[in-house]
């Protein structure tokens, strides 16, 4: 789907996040960028996004680039419109696209119904909880229906119960989608969980070190796999190795 090739970032400050970073992403993948915190994994989200632009190297897209409405981001925070409902809030890709709300109603529908809030779809930010909100922002993100979905640390601050579901839901979302996924954490257990591939990162500046590949049984299953408590060692293992490098 896209390539990046010996990608730099510094900043005016001088702080260089990103050296040297060479990664490439297939269509339908899920990959987790892990690493500690500071190494510059934000960093790569936002130049895969095209928020930010790298000062050098190449990032290259195998046909065009995306077009608006073609890339989803989810941030840690949910970032919902205090003011307005949870439909308001997954229409809003929809209306700054110029969509009607008549013609872009099925899909807000469906949407909410995809994350199990469809009977909430009156209800402010201030009404749900913080599984909920993000469920609201991963809705947002989906109603575009999007190539690449880029996340970056969505159930960082949520508890772990609540986290574990929505990991669960999000697994089950992609299957059914079947759009790539980029996903930042600093969670090995939810790395481990969730890719298909593991990109582990250096401390900054970030640059990869390696990665590792996950062949799990399906769904919640994969929590009680042998392979997930071996796939666990296998990353603390070598990102310990990484920090005393």
């Amino acid at each position: 789907m896209l390539e990046l090739l010996d990608v730099g970032r510094r900043f005016k400050s001088g702080l260089e996040t990103l050296r040297a970073v060479s990664l490439s992403i297939a269509a339908g993948d899920f990959v987790a960028l892990l690493g500690p915190s500071g190494c510059g994994k934000s960093t790569l989200l936002r130049l895969l996004a095209g928020l930010d632009q790298p000062d050098s190297g190449t990032l290259s897209w195998h046909d065009a680039p995306p077009r608006p409405g073609e890339i989803g981001v989810v941030f840690q925070d949910a970032t919902l419109l205090p003011w307005a409902s949870a439909a308001d809030n997954v229409y809003l890709p929809l209306r700054l696209r110029g969509v009607a709300r008549a013609h872009a109603r099925p899909r807000i529908e469906a949407a909410l119904a995809r994350v199990g809030l469809a009977a909430f779809a009156t209800a402010r930010p201030r009404q749900l909880s913080g599984g909920m909100r993000m469920r609201v922002a991963i809705a947002r993100a989906l109603i575009t229906r999007p190539k690449l979905l880029l996340m970056d640390e969505p159930f960082a601050a949520l508890d772990e119960f609540t986290r574990h579901q929505l990991q669960t839901e999000l697994l089950a979302l992609w299957q059914d989608i079947g759009c790539t996924v980029v996903f930042v954490t600093h969670s090995i257990y939810e790395a481990a969980f969730l890719a298909r591939r593991i990109v582990l990162m250096t401390p900054r500046p970030g640059r990869i070190a390696g990665e590792l590949a996950a062949d799990l049984a399906p769904g919640t299953a994969r929590r009680f796999d042998p392979a997930y408590a071996a796939l666990v060692a296998a990353i603390t293992a070598r990102m310990a190795a990484l920090q005393t490098a």
